[in-house]
């Protein structure tokens, strides 16, 4: 009986470890799915670009982490892309810093109008300032990589010959930019940016303040006359990609690593395709007879002087809440001089 009862133990163990030994390796691992909110449409690069940046980390964890893109904000509003983000609603959000008015008062720096030359310099910059300063105001996030589309420029319903020849006009600007408006001696109008083309083609503004991009994007090329390349007073509109704190403490530190360098990857990437977006948006604009003005080194100085009262109180403002934002401002404007 003790013979038999050990020989069929040990063909019972035999099979058990047989069994376990079989079950493929993946099995074992837990999948990831997360969700990512992009409000731009489907085919606008930056979604494709997001669905493509998935697919790489995807690759690069064995698919141990995947990602499926939720485009034109049907996963969250924009205005509630950082909220939903903390709460989990949203897996990964890509969006304006804007949309979160007086959350990220630090980084606001980077939507100043601090001279940016071009989307490849404003989306680096965004990046270094991030790894500089680590802003505790993203803490219940985990940020991917800032990036931005710049330069920001004002744009006429009717042609112009000089920055002077908007005084009085009514030009659509943000919230967050209105000053650059008013500064100029024009009126800023607050309006979404899907109601931009019919206003102007109405005669409701006179121009818009927008980056470049926008004249093809949104084509506001076809409703206006002339942009004013005027770099005293180019903004950058300044974006990011988070993920859900939780989520991210969830990947395996060898993961994490793995996407941190995806990061750093499409932070050149996108760099270079804001970039490229502007250089189609002036031939999209050019070939609609829209003139770009390229106003002189002293109208830009001139220009210059006129955005500092701005940049003063974002750093009275960022004071008062106990942040180093001259140390942040000084970073952004050395950065922008060192990389032109």
């Amino acid at each position: 009986m003790k013979k038999r009862f050990f020989i069929s133990l040990f063909v019972f163990t035999i099979a058990v470890m047989f069994f376990i030994t079989s079950i493929p390796a993946h099995a074992e691992e837990k999948v990831m799915k997360l969700r990512i909110s992009s409000m731009w449409p489907p085919q606008h690069p930056l979604t494709k670009t997001y669905a493509q940046w998935g697919k790489d980390i995807e690759k690069a964890t064995a698919g141990r982490v995947t990602f499926a893109v939720f485009a034109s904000s049907t996963l969250s509003p924009p205005m509630q892309v950082y909220d939903n983000t903390v709460k989990g609603v949203v897996d990964v959000g890509a969006t304006l810093l804007a949309y979160s008015p007086g959350r990220l008062p630090l980084s606001e720096v980077l939507q100043q109008p601090l001279g940016y030359r071009n989307g490849y310099q404003a989306s680096k910059l965004g990046n270094a300032y991030y790894k500089k300063f680590k802003p505790k105001e993203f803490d219940d996030v985990k940020v991917m990589f800032l990036h931005g589309a710049a330069p920001g420029f004002i744009f006429t319903k009717n042609p112009v010959k000089s920055t002077a020849d908007i005084k009085g006009l009514r030009i659509k600007a943000n919230a967050e930019n209105a000053d650059i408006v008013k500064n100029l001696g024009a009126s800023p109008v607050t309006m979404p940016v899907t109601e931009t083309y019919d206003s102007l083609s109405r005669g409701v503004i006179d121009g818009c303040l927008f980056p470049i991009e926008a004249l093809q994007g949104f084509k506001i090329g076809e409703v206006v006359k002339t942009v004013i390349e005027n770099y005293g007073m180019s903004y950058m509109t300044s974006m990011y990609m988070i993920m859900n704190k939780a989520k991210w403490n969830a990947i395996s530190p060898a993961d994490q690593n793995a996407i941190e360098k995806i990061n750093d990857e499409y932070n050149e990437k996108i760099a270079k395709m804001w970039v490229e977006m502007d250089n189609n948006a002036k031939t999209f604009a050019k070939g609609k007879g829209v003139t770009f003005l390229t106003v002189s080194k002293e109208e830009e100085a001139a220009t210059a002087q006129k955005m500092k009262p701005i940049l003063d109180e974002y750093v009275k403002m960022t004071k008062a809440k106990g942040l180093p934002g001259d140390e942040a401002l000084k970073f952004c404007q050395d950065f922008l001089k060192k990389n032109p």
